[in-house]
């Protein structure tokens, strides 16, 4: 960008129906950019772009003070009640392409509601869509959004306890992108505090990988 002290960092959200992604993207935005609502069926039917307002002095690099710009892009559920497997991938393909040909996108967030057990081909079909859109650099650009985590924390379980229960699917999942996760709680926080929360640990991935970005050109 020619003003170095600005950064924008392009997210996209992927998941089954109903697991949180366009109420996590909106948290990442601070906004209310994606309609989102209990249903059940899917809700989103197609891609969206979501910009955040320009957060000032949310960071240093290089000894200067960072302002960070939030781009998200919203997916439709994977599977989908009403649309094709195969239409949703051709969709998201595009969208892509079109929102981050040339800029590239920094991360991909696998979001899995964390009171739903991660197992089986259902749930799966988010992570080999990611796979086959990413190609083989996928393990490098994505992380695990665990949303409704205050259900978990309602019930008694802490995130470590939770990891410890977890299946096998799951762990071996988080071992392949390198144990990079969050806990999204929706309820019981100030939706700013949790917001800044997620974005610190979401930067710290973005760090961690050189700030390199996944190109559609």
């Amino acid at each position: 960008m020619a003003d170095t002290n600005k950064m924008i960092i392009n997210l996209a959200v992927f998941g089954r129906t109903q697991s949180g992604k366009s109420s996590a993207g909106n948290i990442l935005l601070g906004s209310t950019d994606f309609y989102s609502s209990l249903s059940p069926g899917s809700i989103t039917k197609e891609c969206s772009l979501g910009r955040s307002c320009y957060l000032h002095s949310f960071m240093r690099r290089g000894g200067q003070e960072i302002t960070l710009q939030i781009q998200v892009l919203d997916t439709p559920g994977y599977p989908h009640s009403k649309l094709s497997m195969e239409h949703v991938k051709q969709e998201v393909k595009k969208a892509l392409v079109h929102h981050f040909g040339q800029e590239g996108l920094h991360l991909a967030l696998l979001v899995q509601r964390a009171d739903v057990p991660f197992f089986g081909q259902e749930a799966f079909n988010p992570v080999q869509l990611i796979q086959e859109l990413l190609g083989d650099s996928w393990k490098n650009y994505t992380a695990v959004l665990f949303t409704h985590a205050e259900k978990i924390e309602g019930a008694g379980i802490s995130e470590d306890e939770y990891l410890h229960e977890a299946s096998d699917t799951l762990l071996t999942l988080l071992n392949s992108v390198q144990q990079r996760y969050a806990f999204l709680y929706e309820k019981g926080n100030p939706c700013n505090e949790q917001r800044i929360k997620i974005l610190e640990r979401i930067m710290e991935f973005i760090k961690d990988n050189h700030y390199q970005v996944l190109s559609f050109t």
